[in-house]
C-alpha cells in the first residue's frame, strides 16, 4: 500500500521535531527518523495497529509510537494508507 501523508500531520510532526530540538537536536533527528520507519512499515500490515480511539471505524487506525498516537485511514479502494493524525495529551484532538 501506498503512504500518503496530509500536510496537518507533517505540520504536527514538523513541530514536535523543533520542540525537541531546542534542547537536543540528534534526538529530534532521530525521533523523526524513527516515526518515518514505523509509517513505512506500516505498508505491509495496515491492520496490525488497534482500531481507533477516536473514531469508529475499522478502517481507521491508531498506531502508538513513544507515547504519541498516530492516526490513519486505510483505503482499499485506492490501496493507500493516509497518514492525518499526530497527538499526545490531547482529549479531544480531532473536535468530533
Amino acid at each position: 500500500m501506498k503512504i500518503k501523508i496530509t500536510p496537518s500531520f507533517r505540520n504536527k510532526l514538523k513541530d514536535q521535531v523543533e520542540y525537541i530540538a531546542k534542547d537536543k537536536p540528534g534526538a529530534a533527528r532521530k525521533f523523526k527518523s524513527d516515526i518515518l520507519k514505523q509509517l513505512s512499515a506500516i505498508s505491509e500490515m495496515p491492520y496490525l495497529a488497534r482500531k481507533s480511539i477516536f473514531f469508529d471505524r475499522d478502517d481507521i487506525r491508531d498506531l502508538i509510537f513513544k507515547g504519541y498516537v498516530i492516526v490513519y485511514k486505510i483505503n482499499e479502494k485506492e490501496d493507500a494508507i493516509e497518514i492525518f493524525g499526530f497527538t499526545k495529551y490531547e482529549d479531544n484532538p480531532f473536535n468530533r
